[in-house]
């Protein structure tokens, strides 16, 4: 998926890195409309039909939006058409349940190695003596939802929608339609609960636990609320648009880390090789891709290749991160007077 066509030109790509900061606002805006343009036309892909609901989606959609740490948010295309947020749900669960018991704790629990096999993988389970080992795949998700607080399923699922929430600053929704949808063809996922529980590796009921995974995923989002959820993380866990702390720097520390090692499961190698930072991605077409003290872009398109990424999000991504400056490795050396010696 990824090649030399989707970097930005060289002399672009020294501009941009080791600045620290975004380029002005009215460059990130037209480098947003010009990476739209360039890839709207790209049909590779197909729209994933596993789960009902989201086989009807429209496979002409794609809005690009980014989100800088200081509030800013450009968008184009469709950036603001709600969808299912699917696994990035997982990037965001995961945060706030180690902001609830901990780095090692989670750690412990759920792992934070990438499995190498597809985001559905039961044979990862059993090679790991039965436990998950990140919480960027269903099994870790799964994990990682059997953690969340609360007595009743009721008071865990409110824990998780307004925790969602407050990472895109506004009140989010469940899809209905893709809930019971998702519902109606979860086979594996409690398949893969009741693998974990006969372990001991899951803390809660399986019933219990899948549903409020599958309620997860079917949340609706824009590109725009990624972009927002995204930069919440890079701005050490303060919503850029609202002021509210989510969750402290230690924890965005974390998931950053976890992103970075699983977010595009077997691909994640290749990703970070190619883009630089850590990202997440989900079957509807939905990435979110975040640069730690800069913003983070969201991306919406609903072709996906065949490890389950948006092609046009990830293209635009490989594009984005050279031409703004976003890629984590990219560096240059200091000009002869840009630091003194002793």
């Amino acid at each position: 998926m990824h090649n030399d066509e989707d970097a930005a030109p060289v002399g672009v790509q020294e501009a941009a890195v080791s600045t620290g900061s975004l380029p002005a606002p009215a460059d990130v805006q037209g480098l947003l409309a010009a990476t739209h343009e360039r890839y709207q036309q790209d049909r590779r892909g197909a729209v994933a039909d596993y789960i009902p609901a989201l086989a009807a989606a429209d496979p002409d959609l794609f809005g690009l939006s980014l989100a800088a740490v200081d509030g800013a948010v450009h968008s184009v295309g469709d950036a603001t058409v709600e969808f299912s947020i699917q696994s990035i749900s997982k990037a965001f669960l995961f945060a706030l349940v180690d902001s609830e018991l901990g780095h090692e704790t989670v750690r412990q629990a759920v792992g934070v190695n990438n499995t190498g096999l597809p985001f559905d993988s039961v044979m990862a389970i059993e090679l790991n003596a039965g436990r998950p080992m990140n919480a960027m795949v269903n099994a870790g998700a799964i994990a990682t939802t059997g953690l969340v607080p609360g007595s009743t399923g009721d008071e865990r699922w409110v824990f998780i929608l307004d925790g969602l929430s407050a990472f895109a600053g506004r009140d989010l929704h469940v899809d209905a339609e893709v809930y019971r949808s998702e519902t109606a063809s979860n086979g594996r996922n409690r398949s893969i609960a009741g693998l974990l529980r006969s372990y001991g590796s899951l803390a809660a009921d399986p019933h219990e636990t899948v549903d409020l995974y599958t309620r997860q995923c079917s949340v609706k989002v824009t590109a725009e609320d990624l972009a927002v959820m995204g930069a919440t993380l890079a701005h050490g866990g303060v919503n850029p648009r609202t002021g509210q702390r989510v969750v402290e720097p230690s924890v965005c520390r974390d998931t950053l880390a976890a992103l970075a090692a699983s977010g595009l499961y077997e691909r994640s190698g290749d990703w970070l090789y190619e883009i630089g930072m850590p990202g997440k991605s989900g079957v509807s077409g939905g990435l979110v891709t975040i640069s730690p003290g800069k913003g983070a872009l969201g991306s919406f398109s609903p072709p996906l290749d065949p490890a389950g990424n948006s092609v046009r999000g990830q293209r635009a991504a490989h594009y984005l991160s050279s031409a703004l400056g976003l890629n984590l490795f990219a560096s240059r050396p200091l000009a002869s007077g840009d630091a003194s010696s002793g």
